[in-house]
Protein backbone atom coordinates (compact mmCIF):
# COMPACT_ATOMS: atom_id res chain seq x y z
CA UNK A 1 0.00 0.00 0.00
CA UNK A 2 1.08 3.29 -0.55
CA UNK A 3 0.12 6.42 1.61
CA UNK A 4 1.36 8.29 -1.50
CA UNK A 5 -1.89 7.18 -2.53
CA UNK A 6 -3.96 7.97 1.07
CA UNK A 7 -3.29 11.89 0.96
CA UNK A 8 -4.45 12.12 -2.23
CA UNK A 9 -7.34 10.04 -1.96
CA UNK A 10 -8.48 12.48 -0.08
CA UNK A 11 -8.11 15.32 -2.54
CA UNK A 12 -9.40 12.92 -4.94
CA UNK A 13 -12.68 12.16 -3.63
CA UNK A 14 -12.71 16.29 -3.75
CA UNK A 15 -11.76 16.81 -7.23
CA UNK A 16 -14.52 16.40 -9.02
CA UNK A 17 -16.93 17.41 -5.93
CA UNK A 18 -17.69 20.00 -8.80
CA UNK A 19 -20.25 17.70 -10.27
CA UNK A 20 -21.14 15.54 -7.99
CA UNK A 21 -22.62 15.99 -4.46
CA UNK A 22 -21.23 18.83 -1.87
CA UNK A 23 -17.70 18.03 -0.33
CA UNK A 24 -17.01 14.98 -2.14
CA UNK A 25 -20.65 13.78 -1.02
CA UNK A 26 -21.88 10.71 -3.40
CA UNK A 27 -25.73 10.84 -3.36
CA UNK A 28 -26.26 8.19 -6.63
CA UNK A 29 -28.32 5.28 -3.99
CA UNK A 30 -30.84 4.36 -6.14
CA UNK A 31 -32.54 5.38 -9.29
CA UNK A 32 -35.65 5.73 -7.96
CA UNK A 33 -34.56 8.30 -5.62
CA UNK A 34 -32.27 10.00 -8.05
CA UNK A 35 -35.32 10.68 -10.28
CA UNK A 36 -37.43 12.74 -7.93
CA UNK A 37 -33.50 14.56 -6.54
CA UNK A 38 -33.63 11.95 -3.67
CA UNK A 39 -36.43 14.22 -1.88
CA UNK A 40 -38.30 11.89 0.49
CA UNK A 41 -36.14 9.32 0.58
CA UNK A 42 -35.96 9.04 4.41
CA UNK A 43 -39.91 9.12 4.59
CA UNK A 44 -40.97 6.87 1.13
CA UNK A 45 -39.66 3.01 1.27
CA UNK A 46 -40.59 2.54 -2.54
CA UNK A 47 -37.74 -0.24 -2.33
CA UNK A 48 -35.11 -1.58 -0.67
CA UNK A 49 -32.82 0.69 -1.78
CA UNK A 50 -34.28 3.37 0.68
CA UNK A 51 -32.16 1.05 3.53
CA UNK A 52 -29.21 3.54 2.24
CA UNK A 53 -31.23 6.22 3.85
CA UNK A 54 -33.54 5.28 6.83
CA UNK A 55 -33.31 2.14 8.35
CA UNK A 56 -36.79 2.32 9.88
CA UNK A 57 -38.59 1.98 6.79
CA UNK A 58 -37.71 -1.65 6.36
CA UNK A 59 -40.48 -1.90 8.61
CA UNK A 60 -42.91 -1.01 5.62
CA UNK A 61 -41.78 -3.89 4.11
CA UNK A 62 -43.72 -7.70 4.29
CA UNK A 63 -41.72 -9.98 1.75
CA UNK A 64 -38.31 -9.94 1.28
CA UNK A 65 -37.08 -7.86 -1.09
CA UNK A 66 -33.43 -7.43 -3.45
CA UNK A 67 -32.38 -4.03 -5.13
CA UNK A 68 -29.39 -3.39 -7.28
CA UNK A 69 -28.72 -0.70 -8.74
CA UNK A 70 -26.18 1.19 -11.22
CA UNK A 71 -25.64 4.71 -11.91
CA UNK A 72 -23.33 6.11 -14.68
CA UNK A 73 -21.81 9.65 -13.37
CA UNK A 74 -20.58 11.53 -16.79
CA UNK A 75 -18.59 14.67 -15.27
CA UNK A 76 -17.45 18.26 -17.76
CA UNK A 77 -15.23 19.69 -15.70
CA UNK A 78 -12.54 22.42 -16.97
CA UNK A 79 -9.98 24.43 -14.74
CA UNK A 80 -8.25 27.88 -16.47
CA UNK A 81 -5.88 29.81 -15.24
CA UNK A 82 -4.18 33.01 -16.89
CA UNK A 83 -1.10 32.17 -15.66
CA UNK A 84 -1.30 28.52 -15.23
CA UNK A 85 -3.14 27.66 -18.82
CA UNK A 86 -6.19 25.55 -19.08
CA UNK A 87 -7.12 22.07 -17.98
CA UNK A 88 -10.08 20.21 -19.71
CA UNK A 89 -12.42 17.53 -18.77
CA UNK A 90 -10.43 16.67 -15.39
CA UNK A 91 -13.13 14.52 -13.95
CA UNK A 92 -13.17 11.18 -15.50
CA UNK A 93 -16.68 9.30 -16.31
CA UNK A 94 -17.31 6.76 -13.20
CA UNK A 95 -19.80 3.53 -12.34
CA UNK A 96 -21.42 3.96 -8.78
CA UNK A 97 -22.75 0.44 -7.92
CA UNK A 98 -25.22 -0.55 -4.89
CA UNK A 99 -26.94 -3.55 -3.69
CA UNK A 100 -29.75 -3.54 -0.90
CA UNK A 101 -31.36 -6.44 0.88
CA UNK A 102 -34.93 -6.60 3.10
CA UNK A 103 -35.88 -9.50 4.83
CA UNK A 104 -38.53 -8.76 7.13
CA UNK A 105 -38.60 -11.83 10.68
CA UNK A 106 -42.05 -10.94 11.19
CA UNK A 107 -44.67 -8.22 11.74
CA UNK A 108 -42.10 -6.15 14.24
CA UNK A 109 -38.68 -7.01 13.49
CA UNK A 110 -36.88 -6.87 9.92
CA UNK A 111 -33.59 -7.24 9.34
CA UNK A 112 -31.60 -5.81 6.13
CA UNK A 113 -28.03 -5.58 4.42
CA UNK A 114 -26.72 -2.17 2.83
CA UNK A 115 -24.24 -1.99 0.29
CA UNK A 116 -22.85 1.10 -1.34
CA UNK A 117 -20.57 4.59 -1.16
CA UNK A 118 -20.97 7.66 0.67
CA UNK A 119 -17.75 9.01 -0.71
CA UNK A 120 -15.64 8.73 -3.72
CA UNK A 121 -14.49 10.37 -6.95
CA UNK A 122 -11.69 11.25 -8.97
CA UNK A 123 -9.50 13.76 -11.37
CA UNK A 124 -6.86 13.56 -13.59
CA UNK A 125 -4.84 16.59 -14.88
CA UNK A 126 -2.45 16.61 -17.64
CA UNK A 127 0.63 14.81 -16.67
CA UNK A 128 2.71 18.83 -17.85
CA UNK A 129 0.31 20.67 -16.57
CA UNK A 130 1.78 23.59 -14.82
CA UNK A 131 0.20 23.95 -11.57
CA UNK A 132 1.15 20.20 -11.32
CA UNK A 133 1.78 20.16 -8.02
CA UNK A 134 -1.33 20.96 -6.28
CA UNK A 135 -3.46 18.97 -9.48
CA UNK A 136 -2.27 15.93 -10.99
CA UNK A 137 -4.14 12.82 -10.95
CA UNK A 138 -6.27 11.84 -7.73
CA UNK A 139 -8.86 8.85 -7.05
CA UNK A 140 -10.75 7.50 -4.07
CA UNK A 141 -13.00 4.91 -3.65
CA UNK A 142 -14.56 4.03 -0.55
CA UNK A 143 -17.62 1.18 -0.01
CA UNK A 144 -19.85 0.93 2.94
CA UNK A 145 -20.85 -2.69 4.33
CA UNK A 146 -24.26 -1.71 6.30
CA UNK A 147 -26.06 -4.25 8.61
CA UNK A 148 -29.51 -3.26 9.77
CA UNK A 149 -32.45 -4.01 11.98
CA UNK A 150 -35.93 -2.24 12.07
CA UNK A 151 -38.72 -2.53 14.93
CA UNK A 152 -41.97 -1.40 14.72
CA UNK A 153 -42.79 -0.14 17.58
CA UNK A 154 -47.19 0.46 16.82
CA UNK A 155 -48.88 1.01 13.50
CA UNK A 156 -47.47 4.63 12.82
CA UNK A 157 -44.36 4.44 14.56
CA UNK A 158 -41.24 2.70 13.54
CA UNK A 159 -37.68 3.03 14.31
CA UNK A 160 -33.95 1.15 13.01
CA UNK A 161 -30.58 1.26 13.06
CA UNK A 162 -27.28 -0.16 11.84
CA UNK A 163 -23.32 0.03 11.95
CA UNK A 164 -21.24 0.45 9.55
CA UNK A 165 -17.74 -0.82 7.67
CA UNK A 166 -16.40 1.66 5.65
CA UNK A 167 -13.39 0.57 3.40
CA UNK A 168 -11.65 3.24 1.40
CA UNK A 169 -8.57 3.16 -1.03
CA UNK A 170 -7.06 5.87 -2.77
CA UNK A 171 -4.17 6.68 -5.11
CA UNK A 172 -2.67 10.39 -5.68
CA UNK A 173 -0.05 11.48 -7.98
CA UNK A 174 1.57 15.23 -7.84
CA UNK A 175 3.94 16.12 -11.05
CA UNK A 176 5.90 19.06 -10.82
CA UNK A 177 5.09 21.44 -13.44
CA UNK A 178 6.00 25.23 -13.54
CA UNK A 179 8.11 24.35 -10.28
CA UNK A 180 10.63 21.74 -12.47
CA UNK A 181 13.38 24.21 -12.56
CA UNK A 182 13.90 25.11 -8.78
CA UNK A 183 12.97 21.96 -7.18
CA UNK A 184 15.74 20.29 -9.62
CA UNK A 185 17.91 22.66 -8.76
CA UNK A 186 18.22 24.11 -12.49
CA UNK A 187 19.15 20.73 -13.37
CA UNK A 188 16.17 19.25 -15.32
CA UNK A 189 13.18 20.99 -16.54
CA UNK A 190 10.79 18.53 -17.07
CA UNK A 191 7.32 19.38 -15.45
CA UNK A 192 5.92 15.86 -15.66
CA UNK A 193 8.61 14.64 -12.65
CA UNK A 194 7.16 13.44 -9.64
CA UNK A 195 6.45 15.64 -6.36
CA UNK A 196 4.04 13.12 -4.55
CA UNK A 197 3.06 9.56 -5.21
CA UNK A 198 0.28 7.98 -2.96
CA UNK A 199 -1.08 5.42 -2.77
CA UNK A 200 -2.87 3.43 0.27
CA UNK A 201 -5.86 1.95 1.64
CA UNK A 202 -8.04 1.42 5.11
CA UNK A 203 -10.97 1.03 7.16
CA UNK A 204 -13.19 2.87 9.17
CA UNK A 205 -16.34 2.07 11.73
CA UNK A 206 -19.59 3.96 11.95
CA UNK A 207 -23.08 3.41 13.09
CA UNK A 208 -26.59 4.72 11.84
CA UNK A 209 -30.19 5.90 13.43
CA UNK A 210 -33.48 6.11 11.71
CA UNK A 211 -37.30 6.64 12.62
CA UNK A 212 -40.76 6.71 10.84
CA UNK A 213 -43.43 8.01 11.80
CA UNK A 214 -46.74 6.90 9.20
CA UNK A 215 -49.59 9.58 9.87
CA UNK A 216 -51.55 7.30 7.65
CA UNK A 217 -51.27 5.36 4.72
CA UNK A 218 -50.56 8.38 2.30
CA UNK A 219 -48.62 10.95 4.49
CA UNK A 220 -44.95 10.06 6.08
CA UNK A 221 -42.45 12.10 7.87
CA UNK A 222 -39.05 10.77 8.64
CA UNK A 223 -35.28 11.31 10.17
CA UNK A 224 -32.32 9.62 9.91
CA UNK A 225 -28.76 10.17 11.11
CA UNK A 226 -25.48 8.75 9.81
CA UNK A 227 -22.32 8.85 12.29
CA UNK A 228 -19.34 10.68 11.66
CA UNK A 229 -16.52 7.41 10.36
CA UNK A 230 -12.87 8.05 10.96
CA UNK A 231 -11.01 6.24 8.40
CA UNK A 232 -7.36 5.19 9.44
CA UNK A 233 -5.59 4.87 5.76
CA UNK A 234 -1.85 3.53 5.42
CA UNK A 235 0.43 3.03 2.72
CA UNK A 236 3.50 4.53 1.35
CA UNK A 237 4.48 7.49 0.07
CA UNK A 238 7.21 8.58 -2.56
CA UNK A 239 7.92 12.48 -2.96
CA UNK A 240 10.13 15.37 -2.48
CA UNK A 241 9.27 15.37 1.51
CA UNK A 242 10.84 11.75 1.34
CA UNK A 243 14.15 13.10 -0.71
CA UNK A 244 17.76 12.40 0.44
CA UNK A 245 19.22 15.25 -1.31
CA UNK A 246 22.27 13.28 -2.06
CA UNK A 247 22.37 14.78 -5.81
CA UNK A 248 20.86 18.28 -4.30
CA UNK A 249 17.82 18.50 -5.80
CA UNK A 250 14.68 16.59 -4.13
CA UNK A 251 13.17 15.61 -7.60
CA UNK A 252 16.25 13.68 -8.20
CA UNK A 253 16.76 11.75 -4.84
CA UNK A 254 13.03 10.72 -3.68
CA UNK A 255 12.78 7.18 -1.90
CA UNK A 256 9.56 5.21 -0.87
CA UNK A 257 8.56 5.21 2.71
CA UNK A 258 5.79 4.33 4.95
CA UNK A 259 3.25 6.50 6.00
CA UNK A 260 -0.41 6.86 7.45
CA UNK A 261 -3.45 9.50 6.54
CA UNK A 262 -6.27 9.58 9.05
CA UNK A 263 -9.69 10.88 7.36
CA UNK A 264 -12.64 12.07 9.51
CA UNK A 265 -15.81 11.78 7.24
CA UNK A 266 -18.44 13.80 8.37
CA UNK A 267 -21.89 12.89 9.74
CA UNK A 268 -25.41 13.08 8.27
CA UNK A 269 -28.38 14.77 8.99
CA UNK A 270 -31.88 14.08 7.00
CA UNK A 271 -35.06 14.89 7.69
CA UNK A 272 -38.01 13.81 4.88
CA UNK A 273 -41.93 14.03 4.06
CA UNK A 274 -43.30 12.17 1.63
CA UNK A 275 -47.62 13.09 1.35
CA UNK A 276 -49.70 11.51 -1.45
CA UNK A 277 -52.13 14.32 -2.73
CA UNK A 278 -54.21 12.55 -5.00
CA UNK A 279 -54.96 8.91 -6.46
CA UNK A 280 -52.16 9.91 -9.05
CA UNK A 281 -50.18 12.54 -7.56
CA UNK A 282 -47.49 12.48 -4.45
CA UNK A 283 -45.32 15.10 -3.43
CA UNK A 284 -41.95 14.60 -1.28
CA UNK A 285 -38.88 16.90 -0.01
CA UNK A 286 -35.80 16.24 1.92
CA UNK A 287 -33.66 19.00 3.98
CA UNK A 288 -30.22 17.32 4.36
CA UNK A 289 -27.19 18.54 6.84
CA UNK A 290 -23.73 17.58 6.78
CA UNK A 291 -20.93 18.50 9.40
CA UNK A 292 -18.41 18.83 6.64
CA UNK A 293 -16.85 21.07 9.61
CA UNK A 294 -15.53 17.48 11.06
CA UNK A 295 -13.41 17.18 8.27
CA UNK A 296 -10.08 19.18 8.97
CA UNK A 297 -6.43 19.35 7.53
CA UNK A 298 -5.24 16.78 4.88
CA UNK A 299 -2.10 15.34 6.74
CA UNK A 300 0.06 12.17 5.91
CA UNK A 301 2.71 10.93 8.44
CA UNK A 302 5.77 9.38 8.33
CA UNK A 303 8.49 9.11 10.09
CA UNK A 304 10.63 8.88 7.32
CA UNK A 305 9.78 12.10 5.70
CA UNK A 306 10.63 15.82 6.49
CA UNK A 307 14.29 14.86 7.85
CA UNK A 308 16.14 16.91 4.82
CA UNK A 309 14.70 21.00 5.85
CA UNK A 310 13.32 21.69 2.62
CA UNK A 311 11.47 25.22 2.36
CA UNK A 312 8.14 24.41 3.98
CA UNK A 313 9.11 20.93 4.93
CA UNK A 314 8.00 19.89 8.49
CA UNK A 315 9.18 16.92 10.30
CA UNK A 316 7.39 13.85 10.21
CA UNK A 317 5.07 15.22 7.83
CA UNK A 318 4.71 13.67 3.75
CA UNK A 319 2.05 16.16 2.99
CA UNK A 320 0.04 19.03 4.34
CA UNK A 321 -2.96 20.48 2.72
CA UNK A 322 -4.93 22.97 3.69
CA UNK A 323 -8.66 22.83 4.13
CA UNK A 324 -11.64 25.40 4.89
CA UNK A 325 -14.76 23.20 5.44
CA UNK A 326 -18.17 24.22 7.07
CA UNK A 327 -21.34 22.62 7.63
CA UNK A 328 -23.74 22.05 4.62
CA UNK A 329 -27.07 21.80 3.33
CA UNK A 330 -29.13 20.41 0.50
CA UNK A 331 -32.93 20.82 -0.19
CA UNK A 332 -34.65 18.65 -2.40
CA UNK A 333 -38.40 18.53 -3.74
CA UNK A 334 -39.99 16.00 -6.16
CA UNK A 335 -42.79 14.74 -7.23
CA UNK A 336 -44.38 11.37 -8.68
CA UNK A 337 -47.33 10.84 -10.62
CA UNK A 338 -49.32 7.57 -11.09
CA UNK A 339 -49.57 6.79 -14.40
CA UNK A 340 -51.09 3.49 -14.52
CA UNK A 341 -50.47 0.30 -12.00
CA UNK A 342 -47.16 -0.63 -13.80
CA UNK A 343 -45.56 2.88 -14.73
CA UNK A 344 -44.65 5.65 -12.00
CA UNK A 345 -43.17 8.66 -13.49
CA UNK A 346 -40.98 11.30 -11.48
CA UNK A 347 -39.57 14.39 -11.43
CA UNK A 348 -37.05 16.78 -8.58
CA UNK A 349 -35.35 19.88 -7.93
CA UNK A 350 -32.14 20.11 -5.35
CA UNK A 351 -29.93 22.54 -4.64
CA UNK A 352 -26.61 21.57 -3.02
CA UNK A 353 -24.82 24.38 -1.17
CA UNK A 354 -20.95 24.55 -1.49
CA UNK A 355 -19.00 22.64 1.79
CA UNK A 356 -15.71 23.79 1.48
CA UNK A 357 -13.51 26.72 0.11
CA UNK A 358 -12.36 26.05 -3.53
CA UNK A 359 -9.23 24.27 -4.50
CA UNK A 360 -7.80 22.66 -7.25
CA UNK A 361 -8.30 19.27 -5.87
CA UNK A 362 -11.59 20.44 -4.43
CA UNK A 363 -13.12 22.72 -6.73
CA UNK A 364 -16.59 23.11 -4.23
CA UNK A 365 -19.15 25.23 -5.23
CA UNK A 366 -23.05 25.70 -5.39
CA UNK A 367 -25.08 22.80 -7.79
CA UNK A 368 -28.30 22.40 -9.06
CA UNK A 369 -30.13 19.35 -9.61
CA UNK A 370 -32.61 18.46 -12.46
CA UNK A 371 -33.87 15.23 -12.48
CA UNK A 372 -36.98 12.78 -14.35
CA UNK A 373 -37.54 8.97 -14.15
CA UNK A 374 -40.03 6.31 -14.15
CA UNK A 375 -40.40 2.74 -12.50
CA UNK A 376 -42.01 0.27 -14.53
CA UNK A 377 -43.68 -2.60 -12.98
CA UNK A 378 -42.98 -5.94 -15.17
CA UNK A 379 -44.82 -8.48 -12.63
CA UNK A 380 -45.93 -7.81 -9.07
CA UNK A 381 -42.40 -9.20 -8.22
CA UNK A 382 -40.23 -7.92 -10.42
CA UNK A 383 -39.59 -3.97 -11.37
CA UNK A 384 -37.34 -1.61 -12.42
CA UNK A 385 -35.95 1.54 -12.28
CA UNK A 386 -34.52 4.63 -14.84
CA UNK A 387 -33.72 8.11 -14.05
CA UNK A 388 -31.30 10.76 -15.71
CA UNK A 389 -30.41 13.92 -13.60
CA UNK A 390 -28.56 16.85 -14.69
CA UNK A 391 -25.76 18.55 -12.18
CA UNK A 392 -25.08 22.17 -13.11
CA UNK A 393 -22.38 23.43 -11.39
CA UNK A 394 -21.97 27.08 -10.55
CA UNK A 395 -18.73 28.80 -11.67
CA UNK A 396 -16.13 29.76 -9.05
CA UNK A 397 -12.92 31.58 -9.10
CA UNK A 398 -10.31 30.81 -6.77
CA UNK A 399 -6.86 31.62 -5.54
CA UNK A 400 -4.02 29.09 -4.49
CA UNK A 401 -0.47 29.03 -3.65
CA UNK A 402 1.49 26.13 -5.37
CA UNK A 403 4.62 26.59 -3.08
CA UNK A 404 5.48 29.56 -1.14
CA UNK A 405 5.78 32.52 -2.92
CA UNK A 406 3.94 31.08 -5.90
CA UNK A 407 0.29 30.98 -6.53
CA UNK A 408 -1.99 31.79 -8.93
CA UNK A 409 -5.84 31.84 -9.59
CA UNK A 410 -8.05 29.90 -11.21
CA UNK A 411 -11.31 29.40 -12.95
CA UNK A 412 -13.51 26.17 -12.70
CA UNK A 413 -16.66 25.24 -14.14
CA UNK A 414 -18.89 22.20 -15.41
CA UNK A 415 -21.83 20.35 -15.08
CA UNK A 416 -22.32 16.28 -14.48
CA UNK A 417 -24.64 14.13 -16.10
CA UNK A 418 -26.05 11.04 -14.41
CA UNK A 419 -27.82 8.06 -15.55
CA UNK A 420 -29.06 5.48 -13.72
CA UNK A 421 -30.71 1.99 -13.48
CA UNK A 422 -32.17 -0.47 -10.70
CA UNK A 423 -34.26 -3.63 -10.35
CA UNK A 424 -36.00 -4.71 -7.48
CA UNK A 425 -37.10 -8.10 -6.87
CA UNK A 426 -39.54 -9.58 -4.16
CA UNK A 427 -39.17 -12.83 -3.02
Amino acid sequence: MRINKVALAVTALLAASQVNAAGFQVSEHSASGLGRAFAGEAAIGDNAASLARNPALMATFDKAQLSVVASYVSPDVDAESSTFGKADDIAPAQVVPAMYYIQPINDKVAVGLAIYSNYGTGTEYPNNYAAGAVAGTTSIATVNFNPNVSYRINEQFSVGAGVSFVYASAELKRNAGALAPALSAGKINDPTMNVATMEGDGYGFGWNVGALYEINKNNRLGISYKSKVKTELKGDYTGIASSTLLSGSPLLDQKTVDGTLDIDLPSILEVSGYHKLTDKFAVSYSWMYTTWSDFGDIVAEGSECGKIPLPGSTPGVCLEKKEDYSNSSRYSVGGEYYLSEVVTLRAGYAFDEQGGEATLSIPDTDRQWYTAGMTYKATPALSFDFAAALVAGKEIEFKEELTTGVSGTFKSSGDAYIYSAQMNYSF
